[in-house]
């Protein structure tokens, strides 16, 4: 059965993904360090874990299987979930992929770089709209793939 994961600080998509699992029926997990509010639905299970740099990574790295999708921006997060053969995709709708994580993982080192440095000092583009959509639109495919093993 898929199962959802959701690194749940500071993510945008927390409650359409939520109506996207309901829909199919899925268990979520909405995992934060605190600041999320509890969800009555009993597919929902809100976790918290200590505070730390990667404790909701790790809790969900731990937990994930082959069939199940996480939703993240954390590039380090999606290659460990890659790694167990899971799903992974960014809240703009953007999936991470086998071939694509490595490349990801360097542009990241790269620009933390560059900001350190102070040769780069804004941050991504705001969220938007048409981000909001394309995940929307991505999530549903991704779920229906994973239904089908695929």
């Amino acid at each position: 059965m898929v199962e959802i994961y959701v690194d749940a600080d500071a993510c945008p998509v927390k409650d359409e993904t939520v109506r996207v699992a309901m829909r199919h029926g899925l268990k979520t997990y909405l995992v934060s360090d605190g600041g999320i509010r509890p969800n009555q639905n009993p597919l929902v299970e809100v976790v918290f874990v200590a505070e730390g740099a990667d404790a909701a990574d790790d809790w969900i790295a731990e937990r994930i299987q082959d069939v199940d999708i996480c939703i993240t921006n954390d590039i380090p997060l999606a290659a460990r979930c890659l790694e167990r053969g899971a799903r992974a995709i960014k809240p703009t709708g953007e999936p991470y992929t086998q071939r694509g994580i490595g490349m990801a993982l360097a542009n990241r080192d790269l620009m933390q770089t560059l900001r350190e440095t102070g040769e780069v000092t804004g941050g991504p583009r705001p969220f938007g709209k048409s981000d909001r959509s394309a995940f929307l639109n991505r999530l549903e495919t991704m779920i229906q793939a994973a239904k089908r093993g695929k």
